[in-house]
């Protein structure tokens, strides 16, 4: 497994947070871990407040989760069907308060899905957000209008078994390395 190294001090859920392919098919997400990964997303700070977000959540064994697979890519609907919840990022583009074009929205919509993987990952579970999916099958599905962006799925559940993976995915079941931070900071 590639360890990761930090130059800084930094949140532990930071740290072990990363996007697994394994998921237990058989660990299901409690009710009460569900809410409070969602009550952290509710809770990310947004311009004017707007909270333009939203989270189309399904439930493995619910009829809503078999649509979601049929929203996802073949490469992903494999490994993702293993995970108990499947959700979408969605993102409403105009402000509520006066139907104006909100150009912060999906800024703000990476905020909450950004402290909703970090509480997943202090409860213990994983989360493995996806752009491999049909944004058009997305909306004739699930009735999303044009004035909703839907930004991206996401795959979230327990840790399973990485030998359950096909070969090739099995190689890529690491946490990945990042650039060095003089690479991403500018004007310094």
């Amino acid at each position: 497994m590639t360890t990761r190294t930090f130059d800084h001090e930094i949140l532990d859920e930071v740290k072990k947070r990363w996007s697994p392919r394994a998921f237990d098919p058989n660990r299901p997400v409690s009710e009460a871990d569900l809410m409070g990964v969602m009550e952290s997303a509710r809770y990310a700070p947004s311009c004017f407040n707007e909270q333009p977000w939203h989270f189309l959540v399904t439930i493995k064994g619910e009829a809503d989760y078999e649509k979601m697979l049929e929203v996802l890519a073949e490469t992903n609907r494999e490994w993702a069907s293993k995970a108990p919840v499947l959700m979408l990022i969605l993102s409403r583009k105009l402000f509520s308060r006066n139907d104006k074009e909100n150009r912060w929205h999906l800024f703000d919509a990476g905020t909450s899905w950004g402290y909703l993987s970090l509480e997943a990952q202090r409860r213990g579970l994983h989360t493995h957000a996806m752009g491999g999916f049909s944004v058009s099958r997305a909306r004739e599905i699930f009735e999303i209008g044009e004035d909703t962006s839907v930004i991206a799925a996401v795959a979230m559940g327990y840790y399973g078994r990485k030998e359950d993976l096909n070969p090739e995915l099995q190689k890529k079941e690491n946490p990945a390395t990042r650039k060095p931070i003089n690479e991403i900071l500018m004007g310094r």
